[in-house]
């Protein structure tokens, strides 16, 4: 092997591992957003959404509307912040959810 063939042999490899470590930044970089986009949810956690959603909205006074509201943000993030109304910093995705007119849609 000459030595402009092993430069150039050199130079390649060199290019593909910075094009392989570029994209192992990127893709990490998009699992710690994905990652606290979800809440820190990696996986979805079984909830019983039915029985988090009665106690949720056991004090509203259009229990049928919460209801069908808070099973449909619990199906979609898969958590239902406690108590029965605020704290819903522990569920940043129900906290964000809107509406079509752009109204919190989780109760």
């Amino acid at each position: 092997m000459s030595l402009s063939s092993s430069l150039s042999l050199s130079l390649s490899l060199m290019a593909s591992t910075k094009g392989t470590l570029l994209f192992a930044v990127l893709l990490i970089f998009l699992i710690v957003d994905l990652h606290a986009y979800t809440g820190g949810a990696g996986a979805p956690e079984s909830i019983n959404c039915g029985s988090a959603c009665d106690y949720r909205c056991s004090k509203a006074s259009r229990h049928k509307i919460c209801i069908r509201a808070c099973n449909t943000c619990c199906e979609r993030c898969h958590c239902v912040p406690p108590g029965t109304s605020g704290n819903t910093d522990v569920c940043p995705c129900y906290a964000k959810m809107k509406t079509h007119g752009g109204r919190l849609k989780c109760p």
